[in-house]
C-alpha cells in the first residue's frame, strides 16, 4: 500500500510507510507534502506520518516524522503518535497490550494499544513552562499568566512545551470563531521563535475543560493530543482543575492525567479509515515535485 488513512477524533493523518510506498521512495519534500495533503488536488489530510524509520542509537524502536499540511515538520503530535501506534499494531510491528516506544523529533513517547485497537494510551513526556524550552524571546522565565499584545489587544497567556510549543489562552467561552480570529496572529507572534500552536481554554469544572485549537502549520483543527496535553497541564498549573480530567474538543474527548512531575498521559480512540495506492497520474505529479 502507498498510504493508510486514520483519524483521531476527526484529526486525520495519512501514514506513509517507506517500506511499502511505490512513489515516495526518497522521502518527502515540502512540495510533495503540500500536494498529498491538499483536499482538492491531493488525498487531503491534517498531516502525514512517515515511518517507521530507525536510528542507529535505537535500532529496535520505531521512529516517525510528522509533517504538517504546509510542508513543515512538527516535533511531536499526540493524535499523530496515537495513530502511528495503531498503525504499527495493524502492520504487525507491535503487539496489542504491550507497551512500546516511538521516537519523535520532540522526544520519545510510550504507547499501549488495547483491544479493539481503538483505545490507545500515550505517555506524552513532560511539560515545561520555561520560555527557553518553548522557544520564546526575552529572559528565561516561566510563562504563566503573561500579557501578550495580539492584533492590537492584550491577552493573558500561559505557554508550554511538550516537545512542541503551545500558547494557551484562558477565556470564558472558547469558540471556533474566536480561535480562528486570534490563532493566526498568536501562531506567528514574534515572541515565538518557531511559531506556536494555540489553544483557547475554557474551564468547565474541576474535572473537565473545553479547548478550541489553532494548529501551527495546519490551522483550525478538530482535535489535537499535544494541544490537549499542554492545555490540561496549563489548567493544572493555574490551579483551575484536578490532575485527572477530560479534555473536550470539537472532534471528541480525551482523558488526560498530569502527574506531579508534569509528565502527561492521554487516552483516546483512533479509527482506521482507508488504505490505497497512488494512481499513475498522481505518481507522475509526485515525481515531478520530488
Amino acid at each position: 500500500m502507498d498510504y493508510y488513512r486514520y483519524h483521531g477524533l476527526g484529526n486525520d493523518y495519512l501514514v506513509i510507510d517507506p517500506r511499502e510506498t511505490s512513489a515516495v521512495t526518497t522521502g518527502l519534500t515540502e512540495e510533495t507534502v503540500r500536494l498529498i495533503c491538499d483536499r482538492h488536488f491531493g488525498l487531503g489530510s491534517d498531516g502525514i506520518l512517515y515511518g517507521p524509520e530507525f536510528h542507529p542509537d535505537y535500532p529496535e524502536q520505531p521512529g516517525v516524522r510528522i509533517f504538517n499540511p504546509d510542508g513543515g515538520e512538527a516535533e511531536k503530535s499526540g493524535n499523530g503518535t496515537r495513530i502511528f501506534a495503531r498503525y504499527l499494531v495493524d502492520a504487525g510491528d507491535q503487539r496489542v497490550g504491550e507497551r512500546f516506544v516511538i521516537h519523535t523529533p520532540g522526544g520519545p513517547v510510550s504507547a499501549l494499544v488495547a483491544e479493539p485497537r481503538q483505545r490507545i494510551e500515550m505517555g506524552m513526556g513532560t511539560v515545561s513552562f520555561q520560555s527557553t524550552a518553548i522557544g520564546m524571546t526575552g529572559a528565561d522565565r516561566e510563562v504563566v499568566n503573561e500579557s501578550l499584545t495580539v492584533a492590537g489587544r492584550p491577552v493573558v497567556v500561559t505557554a508550554a512545551s511538550i516537545g512542541n510549543p503551545h500558547c494557551i489562552v484562558p477565556v470564558p467561552n472558547a469558540t471556533a470563531t474566536l480561535v480562528q480570529e486570534l490563532g493566526p496572529a498568536i501562531e506567528r507572534h514574534p515572541a515565538f521563535v518557531h511559531r506556536t500552536n494555540v489553544q483557547l481554554l475554557q474551564v468547565l469544572s474541576r474535572s473537565a475543560i473545553h479547548i478550541e485549537i489553532w494548529e501551527r502549520g495546519a490551522g483550525y483543527t478538530l482535535a489535537s493530543g499535544s494541544s490537549a496535553s499542554a492545555a490540561a497541564a496549563a489548567a493544572v498549573r493555574l490551579g483551575r482543575v484536578n490532575r485527572r480530567l477530560e479534555v473536550r474538543m470539537p472532534g471528541g474527548s480525551l482523558q488526560v492525567a498530569v502527574a506531579p512531575d508534569w509528565s502527561v498521559t492521554l487516552v483516546g480512540p483512533v479509527e482506521s479509515v482507508a488504505s490505497g495506492y497512488w494512481s499513475a497520474d498522481f505518481k507522475s505529479r509526485l515525481a515531478q515535485l520530488g
